[in-house]
């Protein structure tokens, strides 16, 4: 029986700039860019109280709140934050697996202090996080990824919540389904169209079911409908996507966009020479004006060489989206995956 703690920290961005900024506490807050069309990356928990919340257009957010405050975002200072925070995970376990600079998930089984109970781990990490950043995080105890995930938004914030492995099926038994991995809008309008809101309503369904109308997703639903992920933390879990995106001012149809793919390319390009690897899969995202996002990926045996390469891909994936010319973007993106290092790349092509 595995003991996983997730720990996440509470309005993350918002709660570092907060601390240079005590005179604005009790203030709604938010963390977002000046730019016309700036999306929230972190609320206050006072800004939230009028409904403001990150991936929200700054334009809604000021619709609900006029006097919401701005700042800029530090993502530097951000990065250092979540580094002292991960430093005081190492001291109490090596399974660590980050989902974000904010959030985490902490195999304790075995932990480096020999502490019996995953209970006192978490909140001695809590308590040493807070000491050492002057931040809250809120933590989920549980038997695995799934359910310390949910336990970790439940007594937000600078809670704790503990899932006893003997707890597990009265726990979940009223949680709505949007609360297990990869139930999104779409699935949640299909789980709802069978009649299905919670995960006991899923505890009624056989999986021969659930595989008839989700395929091999119907599998893991069955699975989570009864408590149980087997999914290990991955300490050394690799970064499986680089992206950049840029949000213009004025909507712009395709032939429009084109300058600004070539700064896109240029700037991606900088982050893989950067951070020494290289790419053998590429997406292209564009956001319409109406918010609907289009997108393309396409993927290789072999590893990109150059920015032209990379160019010539792009330029393949928007001829294949058959775009008409009169649509226009309000943003638009590049993503790379499949991600590997030159070295491995050169065995590869040996073998």
């Amino acid at each position: 029986m595995r003991k996983i703690i997730h720990i996440d920290m509470d309005a993350f961005y918002a709660s570092v700039e907060l601390r240079e900024h005590p005179e604005l506490k009790q203030l709604p807050v938010v963390v977002s860019s000046h730019h016309p069309r700036a999306v929230v990356c972190a609320a206050s928990y006072p800004a939230r109280e009028f409904g403001l919340r990150s991936a929200m257009s700054m334009a809604q957010a000021r619709k609900r709140c006029p006097q919401v405050i701005v700042i800029e975002p530090n993502f530097e200072k951000y990065r250092a934050v979540s580094a002292q925070i991960h430093q005081i995970f190492r001291q109490y376990t090596a399974l660590i697996e980050p989902l974000s600079l904010d959030e985490a998930y902490l195999d304790v089984t075995e932990n480096l202090k020999q502490i019996p109970s995953a209970t006192e781990v978490a909140m001695r990490i809590q308590a040493e996080i807070f000491q050492t950043t002057g931040l809250t995080a809120s933590a989920g105890v549980a038997p695995n990824k799934f359910l310390a995930k949910v336990a970790s938004d439940w007594h937000k914030p600078n809670g704790i919540c503990v899932i006893k492995p003997a707890q597990v099926l009265n726990f979940i038994h009223d949680l709505p389904l949007k609360k297990i991995p990869g139930v999104g809008k779409v699935m949640q309008e299909k789980l709802h169209a069978l009649q299905l809101y919670t995960l006991g309503d899923l505890q009624q369904i056989e999986e021969v079911v659930l595989i008839h109308h989700f395929g091999k997703y119907g599998k893991r639903l069955f699975l989570y409908a009864q408590g149980i992920d087997e999914r290990p933390v991955q300490a050394e879990r690799e970064r499986q996507q680089i992206s950049t995106e840029t949000t213009f001012n004025d909507d712009l149809t395709l032939q429009q966009c084109q300058p600004h793919w070539s700064t896109l390319i240029e700037q991606i390009w900088h982050t893989l020479d950067k951070k020494q690897l290289r790419a053998r899969g590429v997406s292209a995202k564009l956001k319409l004006k109406n918010f609907q996002v289009l997108q393309h990926s396409k993927s290789f045996k072999t590893a990109l060489h150059s920015r032209e390469d990379l160019a010539q891909v792009l330029h393949q994936l928007l001829a294949e989206m058959h775009i008409p010319a009169d649509f226009q973007f309000r943003l638009i993106g590049i993503g790379l995956y499949q991600l590997t290092t030159p070295d491995a790349e050169m065995q590869l092509s040996l073998i």
